[in-house]
């Protein structure tokens, strides 16, 4: 159970009811109600630059189409977990929806592909590949489906492995680590090919999962975990950078095709421009909140990458996920990072 503070309140109620409140873009009404309102939900904190720039370029649009289109935000999973979401945007339920590559591609498998493990080493790598070949192959498998993506990437950044037991600093130390991973398959065969025990957990319960120590530890970028406060419940972050992740607009189709084609062109433009700050924001994040969150007391561990590629090269992983993703996908991302396996 989630502990309970002296005012009687859990740290999750207090979330949930501050996420009662969708976090509404407030302009001037000109004229007449909007003709197209829609529902755009995330999961992370309001304070993430994911909500940051989805806020800005809800403005925009709202701006730009005279008042025609108006876009509620719900962040930090208010209508629901990842996994329900992306039922939601398939049936309509919410209209757009910022979702994890690894966790979308539970829907999509070939999704999973940009978080192969240790594949990418640079942002030059990842934006050669997502704003290039790669990125319109994803595209088009997300299309597949039924449902749209909306512009370009937006960045989740590079996967940090956190703990509250134990320094990871070799391959060994993973083994028998009981720790949170997204319901991505592609994250669990890599934890479960370096020897540790992951165990699919949906971001709305990670905190309590790791308070009440159900797992040891679990795996974000540094901006998800400064502002999720997982640093509260780990004591040692590992800088491994094992997996890139990206975020992905996902737009529902039938909702997307009943607005304008001026509107469209307004609501992919405006968030393809926070897109682009959004990029910027991680990456500076990158950089600043490892003295932030050394401040609040998570102990940073170094390790050599490479020990962890070679460590995951001698099992069946590239071998087994290169057969699953197909030739044409990972011949796209050996181009941009080189070979393999």
């Amino acid at each position: 159970m989630t502990k309970v503070s002296k005012t009687g309140l859990s740290r999750r109620v207090v979330l949930a009811a501050g996420a009662s409140i969708p976090l509404v873009s407030i302009l001037s009404r000109r004229g007449d109600a909007a003709e197209f309102t829609l529902k755009f939900a995330t999961g992370q904190d309001p304070s993430h630059p994911v909500n940051k720039r989805a806020r800005e370029a809800i403005d925009r649009i709202k701006e730009a189409t005279s008042g025609r289109v108006e876009i509620n935000l719900f962040p930090a999973n208010q209508l629901g977990s990842d996994t329900d979401l992306l039922g939601q945007i398939r049936n309509g339920a919410v209209d757009y929806l910022n979702i994890g590559s690894s966790v979308l591609a539970t829907l999509v498998p070939t999704v999973g592909i940009v978080n192969t493990g240790f594949a990418f080493t640079s942002y030059d790598e990842v934006w050669k590949a997502m704003d290039g070949d790669l990125g319109k192959f994803v595209k088009s498998e997300i299309e597949n489906v039924g449902v749209l993506q909306i512009g370009k990437s937006w960045d989740n950044g590079f996967r940090q492995l956190t703990s509250s037991t134990r320094e990871i600093k070799t391959p060994d130390d993973l083994k028998g680590f009981k720790m949170r991973v997204p319901a991505a398959p592609i994250l669990t065969g890599l934890f479960q090919a370096l020897g540790a025990g992951p165990t699919p957990i949906n971001f709305n319960e990670v905190y309590s999962a790791l308070q009440t120590k159900v797992v040891e530890g679990q795996e974000n970028p540094l901006a998800i975990i400064a502002t999720a406060k997982l640093y509260e419940v780990q004591k040692y972050c590992s800088l491994t950078s094992h997996v890139w992740d990206a975020y992905i607009i996902l737009g529902n189709r039938r909702s997307f095709q009943r607005l304008p084609a001026d509107a469209q062109e307004i609501v992919t433009r405006e968030l393809n421009k926070a897109a682009d700050a959004e990029r910027a924001d991680i990456a500076g994040l990158s950089k600043s909140l490892r003295d932030e969150l050394s401040g609040k007391g998570l102990q940073f561990v170094e390790v050599d990458k490479a020990t962890f590629r070679t460590a995951l090269g001698k099992t069946s992983f590239y071998k087994d996920w290169r057969t699953k993703f197909g030739e044409k996908g990972w011949t796209l991302l050996e181009q941009a990072v080189g070979q393999l396996a």
